[in-house]
């Protein structure tokens, strides 16, 4: 384990790492995911409400969720190219800042003396830089040996599980006793600490002194040479360029096949809870703090146990597998019990999924593109966030509830299909 651990200490310079040591700073960026979706959690219980104070239908209520799912789409892959280049320490202050901006914009929104509306539709613009998670994801790739880092990506489903536990609950507790108000100024007062202690505690960057030495590689991401002009953030085609690298294509079309059915299914949940399940607000937000901590235990305990006993291949197999038997079971449900039933092999194969393939994808990428290729991973939850809830509304209302499961076996079958004929190339991490 020592040995693992060694060459990415030396030759690093004295000022790359903060005083706090990297097991501090690994411990506060699971403190600062936590924080952040805690807060972002908060704010998705109390938009549903403030648009229909503010007179807003369900048609506008789903532009307004629509923006905010594209600007977080088209915003990923260049928040991850700004990491690259301007390390964590700057990435992650930029996004406690975004959240600040959205929360202060949100609080405006809620003051009966300001253009609400107007201020609700601004309020999504800084969600293009509002990436915590994928920058915590940097931060922990490159602070943990390549043996331990499926347990401590997979710990960060700690803090997401927190962040809807402990979010839904602050923002609905807080908005029946003090108002809509109240939560969207907690948050603000939240991330602006996390900005501050991520500007204060963070390494100006990460990455290995190495890293920082070489050159990049020609024709891959795109940087400029030591002593060159630097390379624009916004450089779509060197973005685009990490896709055309060997076995990303095949790994990231898994990773976006898979969650596909499960992702158009959570989009209308809110609406099949009602409709299908026939549940009351309370109750729908129960189901949704058993699947937060069922989320918590499979990613914080069981994904890490699981890792160090089978190869990544072998896990991904697995998550499509259970798809594929939850796929069925969900077909022929008819009851909230059944779902109940479902859920814990659903959140397996969700959380092993994403951090198996998140995994794959960090190590088929140079060390100094890392932050892009989170920032691309990021951006499939968006894009299915965006395209789900017009896809996903034909086909529940064209089909019903058991659609969803059938899609679920089809596209699964064919991509269980596709990794045993041809398995997923093992790789080993790149040195620091």
């Amino acid at each position: 384990m020592q040995g693992a651990r060694a060459p990415r200490d030396q030759g690093r310079s004295p000022g790359r790492m903060s005083a706090l040591g990297r097991s501090s700073v690994i411990l506060l960026t699971y403190v600062l995911a936590a924080t952040e979706l805690t807060c972002l959690f908060m704010q998705f219980s109390i938009v549903p409400y403030l648009s229909r104070k503010l007179g807003l239908d369900s048609i506008a209520f789903g532009y307004l969720q629509t923006t905010f799912g594209v600007l977080q789409l088209l915003g990923g892959p260049v928040f991850g190219r700004f990491a690259d280049q301007r390390g964590a320490r700057a990435a992650l202050t930029l996004s406690f800042l975004a959240a600040l901006a959205l929360y202060l914009l949100l609080a405006a929104a809620s003051s009966p003396a300001l253009p609400g509306v107007y201020l609700l539709f601004a309020s999504r613009l800084p969600g293009a830089l509002m990436h915590t998670l994928p920058a915590a994801q940097m931060v922990i790739t490159d602070l943990s040996a390549p043996e331990e880092r499926p347990a401590a990506l997979g710990r960060l489903g700690l803090c997401f599980g927190v962040g809807v536990i402990l979010g839904s609950l602050l923002g609905g507790t807080l908005v029946s006793a003090y108002g809509i108000q109240c939560p969207a100024i907690l948050a603000a007062l939240a991330t602006l600490l996390g900005a501050v202690l991520s500007f204060t505690c963070i390494p100006a960057s990460t990455k290995g002194a190495k890293t920082d030495a070489q050159a990049p590689l020609p024709g891959l991401n795109g940087l400029s040479v030591p002593g060159g002009p630097r390379a624009s953030v916004f450089d779509l085609k060197a973005i685009a360029s990490l896709l055309r690298l060997p076995d990303v294509p095949r790994i990231f079309l898994v990773k976006v096949a898979s969650n596909c059915p499960t992702g158009l299914f959570m989009v209308m949940f809110s609406i099949i809870s009602m409709d299908f399940f026939q549940l009351e607000a309370a109750q729908a937000g129960y189901l949704m703090s058993f699947f937060g901590l069922l989320q918590m235990v499979t990613q914080g305990l069981v994904i890490g146990q699981l890792s160090s006993h089978f190869s990544e291949e072998v896990l991904l197999r697995a998550s499509v597998l259970v798809f594929i038997v939850v796929g069925l079971a969900m077909a022929w449900m008819s009851s909230v019990f059944h779902f109940c039933l479902l859920v814990p092999g659903l959140v397996f194969s969700l959380c092993t999924l994403n951090v198996v393939t998140d995994s794959m994808l960090i190590k088929a990428v140079s060390t100094s593109d890392t932050g892009t290729m989170l920032g691309l991973c990021a951006s499939v939850q968006p894009l299915l966030r965006t395209l789900g809830p017009t896809v996903g509304g034909l086909l529940y209302r064209s089909f019903g509830v058991p659609v969803f499961g059938h899609v679920q076996v089809a596209i699964n079958t064919l991509v269980l299909l596709v990794l045993w004929r041809k398995p997923m190339p093992q790789r080993k991490d790149k040195v620091r």
